[in-house]
């Protein structure tokens, strides 16, 4: 019996390390896709006081967390729950943000395996997630946000 590599030419052996390549890459986009789409439905979701599209981009043991001063100028942390979120957004969320002022910029940073993690700059704030590959769907589990300056 030959020897496995005598089995495959050279070209044959490019053509299956290209067909390697582009399954991968083309996991890559819809992984980036569906990552997209998550954060799309956090975004779009608060800004529609859209509580099933919200509920539909979390994982339910989300965090969502900010550092803020407290009047003693102590750093204090601020935490939403998912529950909390989705209420949130079922009470009204962004929906008095008028739509030329809907920001929703969303940047897919790093993406392996089954862990990602995204920016969203939003009209008021800017959001760094990560995200989990969760019964196949991607769901946003941690959020640090931190508010934008006013404008004067």
């Amino acid at each position: 019996m030959p020897a496995p590599d005598a089995l495959f030419t050279p070209a044959m052996k490019r053509y299956f390390a290209a067909l390697l390549l582009l399954s991968a890459a083309a996991r890559a986009d819809t992984d980036a896709d569906a990552i997209r789409a998550a954060c799309l439905d956090y975004i779009e979701g608060w800004y529609a006081a859209d509580a099933t599209r919200m509920e539909r981009s979390l994982h339910p043991d989300l965090a969502k967390r900010m550092v803020f001063r407290d009047d003693k100028g102590r750093s204090r942390l601020h935490q939403m729950s998912a529950l909390g979120l989705v209420q949130g957004t079922r009470d009204g969320g962004g929906k008095d943000t008028p739509k030329a002022e809907q920001q929703k910029d969303v940047t897919v940073l790093d993406v392996y395996e089954n862990a990602a993690t995204a920016k969203i700059v939003a009209s008021a704030w800017i959001d760094y997630l990560h995200l989990a590959r969760w019964n196949g769907q991607w769901k946003i589990v941690n959020v640090l946000w931190e508010l934008k300056p006013k404008k004067k």
